[in-house]
């Protein structure tokens, strides 16, 4: 038990990330009623922009300290503009389409995605070493702090805050409640609800970035692969908090972080459980919370859309 306190933190730290990506399920899902299943590519993809500024833009021996608002611009752009380059192009054409086109849309896309990073992106097929913040650990208690962590720390709470400010204060964000809860009385007021579509996409394209910034700074390694696995636990985070729900999807990241790192870690000292514990049956976990919880409640955690509040 004396390792608790470290693995509380870790589970926080991983739930971060899964929060980040969530919110943009959730975002694109309570206005437009679509499952954006290439958003873990868009998260990819925002990985290697931060990498290529760093390595092509940059000049040699910058410090982190400038580099990584850098990264962060270049890699929010790349995400930024392919999930805004998605929604006018393979999604908004398909917007009065049965439900499974923009679907089954959505997988070719990621596919697509994945498949361009892979072969066009130099020396993609192995993984790629992402700069590090050459500061730390830092010592909390028994809790050790490394050095990628403090940036998801940091950054977590303060896109959340950023994000519950602009939906709840500004015009913008007022449109974006209207629009969730009724686009085509939204658009008779004078909403344009395609830019705000637009808007929900970009978001969340961005935080999507900053959570594959921060996927870099912890783990060192970046691949082309990595948004498979990393949205679909994030898709996971969004229907567990309550799909639609911003809120939610950053609480679910945060249940989905805790209660993985905790069943990884302390799964196997149960007698009779020894072969249940480790990273390979970390998904495995993720999804049982999930079927367990959608059994007892099955709009998830917090429950209804933000949008229905409002």
């Amino acid at each position: 038990m004396h390792t608790l306190p470290q693995q509380l933190a870790n589970g926080l730290f991983l739930g971060s990330m899964y929060g980040l990506i969530a919110i943009g399920y959730t975002m694109v899902y309570g206005i437009v009623q679509l499952i954006n299943f290439a958003h873990g590519e868009i998260f990819m993809t925002g990985g290697f922009g931060a990498l290529t500024v760093y390595l092509y833009v940059l000049p040699d021996g910058t410090s982190m300290w400038i580099a990584l608002p850098a990264m962060l611009i270049g890699g929010g752009l790349v995400s930024v503009l392919i999930a805004v380059g998605a929604e006018r192009f393979a999604y908004r054409p398909l917007r009065g389409a049965p439900r499974l086109a923009p679907l089954i849309t959505a997988i070719g896309l990621s596919l697509a995605l994945q498949q361009a990073v892979f072969n066009w992106y130099p020396d993609a097929k192995t993984d790629r070493n992402f700069p590090q913040l050459a500061f730390g650990p830092w010592h909390l208690g028994s809790i050790s702090i490394q050095s990628g962590s403090v940036f998801v720390i940091i950054a977590a709470p303060l896109c959340m805050a950023a994000l519950a400010f602009f939906v709840r204060l500004s015009r913008t964000g007022r449109a974006m409640q209207a629009t969730a809860q009724d686009p085509d009385t939204a658009q008779l007021m004078g909403i344009d609800t395609n830019r705000i579509i637009v808007i929900a996409f970009a978001i969340g394209g961005f935080f999507a970035a900053v959570a594959a910034v921060a996927y870099g700074l912890r783990y060192g390694q970046i691949k082309y692969d990595m948004g498979f696995q990393m949205g679909l636990k994030a898709f996971t985070a969004a229907v567990l908090g309550g799909i639609g729900n911003i809120y939610g999807a950053m609480i679910g990241g945060l249940v989905l972080g805790l209660a993985e790192t905790m069943a990884t870690s302390y799964i196997d000292n149960i007698p009779g459980m020894q072969q249940l514990g480790g990273g390979g049956w970390s998904s495995v976990w993720a999804f049982v919370l999930l079927i367990l919880v959608l059994l007892f409640r099955p709009q998830g955690l917090v429950g209804e859309r933000v949008a229905d509040r409002a």
